[in-house]
């Protein structure tokens, strides 16, 4: 379960639009960080008794097909408007309407724009968030931990364009990590970061038209490439690199180390505090280049039965099988524990177009049906990994 976790600040309101595009497939956008001058509150059991909170353990299994039990703590009104929410971001035509009125002329008119703002706070805002302040997803996260779940931190924040942008970001996604490691121990699951905040997007999309090429041609050089593992299989989509790319710039190249010195310093972090780093994916014109970051990144920083770095898999993409696979095999065979988070995807709408307009097949399953197999092949492998 993920708890997005944003800010308070006045640009919170202001960039609301970037909360409602996620609920559309074929977009995502940043949001906004967050609130690090404030300090999660204790409650007063915890003033008292400090180590209560590390003492505190879900003593039930959580059983997901006992609906009744499972939503007992929730109070009937939420559940319905959750229900309300979910019916609502999951209609097409509904969501398509309000991103035209967030991005229209009428969002100039300050009454309409007061009305529409609070309508999306008190409704989508609250649903997918965890707060507008530490306080506020500590509180959500210690809720969560009840029910017998534990949570994944989001720094909501992506696809940067320059350096200063890439800078101010770390830094955010460091505080993540201390703000972590300061709630109650294995309340959170791990610290999920996006490449597309520590690197230059136009970068990563040089990266992965290389990365690409060399896979069809393993002659070409790529002076920068480190150690890492699988990124293709021989069913992968590599149609966006129809030419031979330009070798990096000095100045890319340059940018490139900036870059892994940002996730390799987040790593360090990590590993200090000893709280799980997932990378989380994006589309597939850039995710060569996300995986290369991630893969180089675990295959310094996962020692012995402790990975720190995760990878995420995208079981709606028809390689995804192979891939997961094909890595986590190879992973085992130099001895590097490797894990994944598992999902179904998000960029279905958008990868279908580009995969159309270029005269190829989409690289996104063709029924849900289809997607659901992977996802559970996936999972079946992934547990029997643990199991072993």
């Amino acid at each position: 379960m993920a708890t997005r976790v944003l800010s308070s600040s006045p640009k919170l309101l202001n960039n609301l639009r970037s909360f409602i595009k996620p609920l559309n497939s074929a977009s995502a956008a940043a949001a906004s960080p967050l609130n690090f001058d404030e300090k999660p509150e204790l409650s007063t059991v915890e003033k008292q008794h400090p180590i209560a909170t590390t003492l505190h353990q879900p003593t039930t299994t959580l059983d997901l097909d006992d609906h009744q039990k499972l939503f007992a703590s929730v109070p009937t009104l939420k559940l319905l408007r959750s229900s309300v929410n979910l019916g609502l971001a999951s209609n097409e035509t509904f969501v398509d309407f309000g991103m035209w009125v967030m991005n229209s002329r009428l969002m100039e008119t300050p009454l309409l724009r007061d009305i529409v703002l609070k309508t999306v706070k008190h409704t989508f805002f609250e649903h997918f968030c965890a707060g507008e302040t530490t306080t506020e997803a500590g509180e959500c996260v210690r809720k969560i931990q009840e029910a017998g779940l534990r949570g994944m931190l989001v720094y909501a924040v992506e696809h940067t364009s320059d350096n200063a942008g890439c800078d101010r970001n770390l830094e955010g996604f460091l505080q993540s990590v201390e703000f972590a490691k300061s709630l109650p121990p294995s309340s959170v699951s791990f610290v999920i970061a996006k490449i597309t905040a520590i690197c230059p997007i136009s970068l990563l999309k040089r990266m992965s038209d290389l990365l690409r090429w060399q896979y069809k041609d393993s002659s070409l050089n790529l002076p920068w490439k480190l150690n890492t593992l699988p990124i293709f299989t021989d069913s992968s989509p590599l149609y966006h690199t129809l030419q031979r790319p330009q070798p990096l710039s000095a100045q890319e190249e340059s940018d490139l180390e900036l870059a892994h010195q940002r996730l390799l310093k987040l790593c360090q972090k990590c590993a200090q505090y000893n709280v799980p780093l997932t990378i989380d994916a994006e589309d597939t014109s850039i995710q060569p280049a996300i995986d290369y970051f991630t893969y180089s990144s675990a295959i310094m920083y996962n020692k012995d039965d402790n990975p720190i770095v995760y990878g995420t898999m995208q079981a709606y993409l028809k390689d995804a099988r192979e891939r997961l696979f094909n890595t986590a095999r190879t992973a085992e065979k130099l001895g590097i524990p490797m894990g994944f988070k598992l999902v179904r995807g998000a960029y279905m709408s958008s990868e279908t177009k580009l995969a159309s307009s270029l005269g190829f097949d989409s690289p996104v399953h063709n029924t849900i049906q289809d997607t659901h197999a992977c996802f559970n092949d996936c999972a079946s492998f992934m547990i029997k990994k643990i199991a072993d």
